[in-house]
């Protein structure tokens, strides 16, 4: 068995059985994490390059350690001081490190559609980590399989996603994975921050945060995107704070116990308050854990490699 698709590229091109293999594959690799030695040869003979235009501390940490994990070598590439600061373009760049003998390519841009457009034109496998405001698909995998580990399935349940939905790609990519697994997703937030027709993507809007907190069995809070916001969208962040931020208060309130998940970085007492990113209803530090298993799987599984090597 293998991916019905050679790149990922977003969540989209995925199908249900894809998304399952990848959960499948990471239970596996989530047992060899556990182990003394937490390495496996299966990529000995594969190159892989990170390769990000935009800064990035968890994703490009997680993605490394899953490489290594998997024995793979490792090239990791920075714009800044590189020779794009002097005109050279995304496919030259690429198609430069594909001379060296790199077999993958993980690549954060801030243009959207960046890895649609490289996938056409370089002879490479292609690992979207992020692009623009469009999608983040392996973020989008690891926030699913993290549900899925603390509930079961995902059919059925409740997953709210809150804050700035406008800019997020983790939103269109949760949003996708989500609905393809048969969860019901609510999305909330200032009404400058949610899209127009988001509707159209099967999710509900509700612009009381309370209110979705008391609807979903587990909350995904973002962070406010202000290095993609060209225009104030709210006020201030105090008063974000006030009226959208998650607070221990306002979890107590509720009649049930929920999951409060968050893709990172937190913005401590703007989003989400400390003592609800600390409390015993949080899977975030679970969701970066999840992060490393779920990128090997998708690295081995589009490496077309058979056996995972003991």
């Amino acid at each position: 068995m293998g991916l019905s698709v050679k790149h990922l590229l977003g969540i989209k091109e995925l199908n249900v059985q894809d998304i399952e293999l990848i959960f499948q594959t990471a239970d596996n690799f989530k047992q060899v994490l556990q182990r003394s030695i937490k390495k496996v040869p299966t990529l000995r003979d594969t190159t892989v390059a990170n390769v990000f235009f935009e800064n990035s501390t968890r994703t490009r940490l997680s993605f490394e350690l899953a490489e290594k994990r998997l024995g793979a070598d490792v090239v990791n590439f920075s714009a800044s001081g590189s020779s794009v600061s002097k005109g050279e373009t995304l496919v030259d760049t690429v198609n430069n490190l594909l001379a060296m003998k790199v077999d993958m390519i993980v690549m954060r841009h801030s243009a959207s559609g960046s890895p649609w457009f490289l996938s056409r034109h370089v002879d490479a496998c292609i690992i979207n980590a992020g692009d623009g405001i469009n999608e983040h698909p392996t973020q989008a995998l690891l926030d699913a399989y993290s549900i899925r580990e603390k509930m079961g399935s995902l059919k059925g349940k409740r997953i709210a996603i809150l804050g700035d939905i406008m800019h997020s790609r983790v939103a269109l990519s949760n949003i996708y994975c989500l609905n393809k697994l048969g969860a019901e997703v609510t999305v909330s937030g200032p009404p400058t921050l949610i899209p127009k027709h988001i509707e159209d993507l099967g999710v509900r809007v509700e612009y009381n945060v309370k209110k979705a907190l008391e609807w979903c069995d587990v909350a995904n809070v973002l962070r406010i995107q202000l290095e993609r916001q060209h225009k104030p969208l709210f006020s201030t962040l105090r008063e974000y704070a006030l009226y959208y931020g998650v607070n221990k208060q306002m979890l107590d309130s509720l009649e049930k116990k929920i999951i409060i998940m968050h893709p990172g970085p937190i913005n401590r007492g703007v989003e989400i308050n400390s003592d609800v990113a600390d409390s015993k209803q949080s899977i975030i530090l679970g969701q970066v854990e999840n992060g490393v298993a779920i990128r090997m799987a998708v690295i081995y599984l589009l490496s077309g490699k058979r056996e995972i090597s003991e």
